[in-house]
């Protein structure tokens, strides 16, 4: 990754050539599309959101060329634009100009609930859009026998309930994981260990806090899916982060090895919802706790 980062940070081509050929080959392979928008965030967070932006200017340019030589049409190019370069851009101007992680990532988080907020006034009923957006899938899938046409109606009609707060939540988190690597990237070429340093000081303020245990109480009063279950799930991505970043840091103060941290990412592939859950839990108790000061004071005398 050293050699692509470098590569990148050669001129604009260089840049805007990797982040249009990732860009496209994300269309096949979604995993990628991080790593295209990391392109964008790295040469906006060294060099600043004029030169960010023209990287941007020049990879649409080439990937609708790309895209209509391929493809058959240039929109595509248009569709990465505003769904990767475009938020990673915004995003990494402001971690430029604030140099606050934690500010950047509710930055992220705010835009999430802007498009929650916006889908349910547009749309009135989002479940309603999102059956009809997901009944090819679910036709398919009983006419070839995969499920039974009761349980599929049933079983589409709880998912459409959950997609805007999905959606949200997914945008938003591409969008992070694209900021993380650039992060990530320009810490490796010029300030070495910086990015992990960043990471295990992720705290949120309590109001933060405050505010999702309020909405936690209010759910209580809904039934299912709703709006306050929509806002719930891009929230719960802030004390999640800090949940992980309390692990790091413990593993960092403590010493331990290496292992413990790759066993927690293994059992966040596995076990991804309860592992989730139990670093949002870690992440609000951290909010009043300070996890990592307790256990550095702790390390401290017993050292």
């Amino acid at each position: 990754m050293k050699f692509l980062a470098n590569f990148i940070m050669r001129g604009y081509s260089q840049a805007a050539l990797v982040a249009a050929l990732v860009a496209l080959l994300s269309l096949l392979i979604p995993l990628l599309g991080p790593i295209s928008a990391a392109v964008v965030g790295l040469v906006t967070l060294r060099r600043g959101s004029l030169p960010g932006l023209r990287v941007v200017g020049l990879a649409t340019l080439g990937a609708s060329v790309l895209a209509a030589l391929a493809l058959g049409s240039p929109w595509p190019a248009f569709g990465i634009l505003a769904v990767f370069w475009m938020p990673i851009w915004i995003l990494a101007s402001v971690l430029r100009s604030s140099r606050s992680l934690v500010m950047t990532v509710q930055f992220a988080v705010i835009f999430g609930l802007t498009l929650v907020f916006a889908l349910h006034a547009l749309l009135g009923d989002p479940a309603i859009y999102w059956l009809q957006l997901l009944e090819p899938f679910q036709q398919a899938l009983v006419r070839d026998g995969i499920v039974q046409a009761d349980i599929s109606q049933a079983l589409f009609g709880e998912l459409a309930k959950w997609m805007t707060g999905g959606f949200a939540v997914a945008l938003v988190l591409q969008t992070l994981a694209g900021l993380f690597i650039a992060r990530g990237w320009q810490a490796v070429l010029y300030n070495p260990g910086g990015f992990g340093e960043e990471f295990r000081s992720f705290r949120l303020r309590r109001i933060v806090g405050v505010s999702i245990l309020l909405l936690l109480l209010l759910l209580g009063f809904e039934r299912g899916a709703s709006l306050v279950a929509d806002v719930l799930l891009v929230l719960a991505i802030l004390p999640i982060l800090q949940g992980l970043s309390v692990a790091h840091g413990v593993h960092r103060i403590t010493g331990a090895r290496a292992i413990w941290i790759v066993g927690l990412y293994v059992l966040l592939v596995f076990f991804m919802p309860q592992v989730l859950f139990l670093a949002a839990c870690v992440g609000l108790i951290d909010v009043w706790a300070d996890i990592r000061a307790r256990v550095a004071r702790r390390a401290k005398n017993l050292g």
